[in-house]
């Protein structure tokens, strides 16, 4: 983005995304602040950039959100890096949401990995956020190595000059809120759980897979994605709902191998129930969202076997939505 002049307030439109601390432009503060991963933007996360965006609003300053891509597990450690919630384009459409002026997305690499707490806070925070208060959970950690905690941030705002105000978990159903735990319990298929925790339900983005009925016109009510490298539910038979430009079909979904048939291979498949032909083509963008999980994959004797329990889910999935418009 383009920098304002020295002395010059910036004008930032509804919402900015900067890729590089050197692309913040002069005058962007003061602002107000959030640092951290924001995996899934859950509940958690959405608490901590309300309260964010509300000082700001009061203050006359922008709320600004700072986080990381490649996630710094991925980077440090990624043999055993989680698998996300939300790659990086869902994660900005999802922070656009909270009402924020803007996000800084920080490349983490080395050099960034390299910086102390001090450095990152006089370097990011300070000279170019010009932040006036930061917002963060408890359990948030920065600098070299993970080693400082609020604590650290708190003397380092008294140094500086911002405040820190320090948010408690969030809990719902007696469940603390967390992108882990939504990571565990969506590898568990528990989706009804994660999406207590995330405030919606859990989604996947992607694109068709090439295949049958795929070309200009979407001509038989099955469409598979294509192979996706984010978190996907446990195996098994969803209820979901399909999001294809924009328009929204009932679905059932099967993530697995399909033992039944002689070859496996593995497939993430969605019936359309309220089917209806439709564009598209292989970079369409598609939304799976997962409502309910019906049952875990089985190899059924036969495929008649196999026909006659899809009947049954798909009579449970019309079941479900039915009682969802009353």
């Amino acid at each position: 983005m383009n920098a304002a002049h020295p002395g010059q307030p910036f004008a930032s439109p509804a919402f900015a995304v900067f890729r590089a601390a050197e692309e913040i432009p002069a005058g962007f503060g003061p602002s107000i602040a959030a640092v951290g991963n924001f995996d899934g933007v859950h509940l958690g996360h959405q608490r901590i950039l309300a309260a964010a965006v509300t000082e700001a609003r009061n203050t006359q300053t922008r709320a600004i959100a700072v986080t990381f891509d490649p996630h710094p597990e991925q980077f440090l450690r990624p043999a055993r890096a989680p698998r996300l919630l939300a790659p990086l384009p869902e994660r900005l459409h999802l922070l656009a949401q909270t009402g924020l002026d803007a996000v800084l997305v920080l490349p983490f690499n080395a050099a960034l990995a390299a910086l102390t707490a001090r450095e990152f806070t006089q370097r990011v925070l300070v000279e170019k956020l010009a932040a006036r208060s930061l917002h963060e959970g408890r359990s948030f950690h920065f600098g070299r190595g993970a080693k400082a905690g609020v604590a650290e941030l708190a003397a380092f705002g008294a140094e500086f000059g911002f405040a820190v105000c320090v948010h408690s978990a969030v809990r719902v159903h007696g469940l603390e809120v967390s992108s882990s735990a939504i990571r565990s319990l969506i590898a568990a298929g528990d989706v009804r759980r994660a999406r207590w925790m995330l405030g919606r339900p859990f989604a996947v983005c992607s694109t068709p897979a090439r295949g049958r009925g795929i070309g200009g016109r979407l001509l038989v009510p099955t469409v598979n994605l294509a192979p996706y490298d984010g978190l996907l539910p446990a195996n098994g038979v969803y209820v979901t709902r399909l999001h294809i430009a924009g328009r929204p079909f009932q679905a059932v979904t099967n993530i697995g191998n399909r033992p039944t048939f002689r070859e496996p291979s593995f497939a993430v498949e969605s019936h359309i129930l309220n089917f209806d032909p439709v564009d598209l083509d292989e970079s369409t963008p598609v939304q799976l969202e997962f409502l309910l999980r019906l049952r875990d994959e089985r190899a059924w004797p036969t495929p008649e076997a196999l026909k006659q329990q899809i009947f049954k889910d798909v009579s449970r999935a019309q079941r479900y939505f039915r009682l969802a418009r009353s």
